[in-house]
């Protein structure tokens, strides 16, 4: 956590040199800036599971609460650094029943478990049918079918556009936490953790970017074909925690605050620049 950070000072987002040096390979509309300083992400706050008898029970899959259109109904949005995308996320996407999924991933694969009300858990494949993944505030090593506790699942290696570390770097460097927890940990959710684990970007770390006013992060959410939001970050972390909260949510409630609080931006779907 004691990393020295340069000044973010380059025109694009691949020079900036934001490698991890400890253990790691190298506008328009109204916006609104968000800052999550001292706010935490904890994927775990609730676990997926049904109450029977006053006892919550773990959801397995194909159970009526996780039925796959319920989950498919996500918000599509992009992330821009600057005026650089580094991520985006597109409408319906299938996802797995765990044991499927297995059949889907090889060692290196980020894997993201979903479940309506829950934030995404995100883990790395590490092969043997086992993932590294952050979870209550412990890196832990666990079979795919015990991380996913029941959520259907899918490979998102290509959500964030970064240049992917090899194979064996990312099992490496997510196998070399586990164990590592509370005042020890690095990242606020498992997706920053996991994220870090395949592409070694300081961004994904607490405190890995100075917050320094400025705000190149912007977060544009797809409300329909000619409408879109758009949000300012001082920091990628930052970002992710309102996107993370907005998956937890669902596309409904985000679609609901908007309505009641913003007035949406207008224009055509496609570049990054209509907004």
């Amino acid at each position: 956590m004691g990393n020295q950070m340069e000044k973010l000072t380059h025109l694009s987002y691949r020079e900036v040199p934001t490698a991890d040096p400890l253990g790691m390979d190298p506008d328009d509309g109204p916006r609104i800036g968000v800052s999550y300083i001292f706010s935490a992400d904890d994927d775990e706050l609730e676990e997926p599971g049904v109450v029977v008898g006053g006892v919550q029970q773990p959801r397995g899959p194909g159970s009526p609460a996780e039925d796959q259109h319920e989950l498919l109904d996500e918000l599509e949005c992009s992330v821009f650094y600057r005026e650089e995308c580094i991520y985006q996320k597109g409408g319906a996407m299938d996802t797995y029943a765990p044991e499927s999924l297995l059949s889907r991933c090889k060692p290196g694969d980020l894997l993201e478990f979903l479940c309506p009300d829950q934030y995404p858990h995100w883990a790395v494949y590490v092969g043997d049918f086992q993932v590294v993944h952050l979870h209550r505030q412990e890196v832990k090593s666990s079979f795919v079918t015990e991380a996913s506790r029941g959520r259907r699942g899918r490979v998102v290696n290509e959500h964030y556009r970064f240049r992917a570390l090899s194979p064996t770097t990312v099992v490496r460097a997510a196998l070399a936490q586990v164990g590592a927890k509370e005042q020890e940990l690095c990242w606020r959710n498992s997706e920053c953790f996991a994220a870090w684990c395949r592409y070694g970007r300081r961004e994904f770390k607490i405190g890995g970017e100075l917050r320094i006013g400025k705000q190149p992060y912007r977060l544009r959410l797809q409300l329909s074909d000619k409408k879109s939001h758009t949000l300012e970050f001082q920091s990628l972390e930052d970002l992710i925690m309102e996107r993370r909260r907005n998956d937890q949510i669902g596309r409904a409630a985000v679609l609901q605050e908007l309505a009641g609080h913003l007035q949406p931006e207008e224009g055509p779907r496609g570049g990054h620049n209509s907004h």
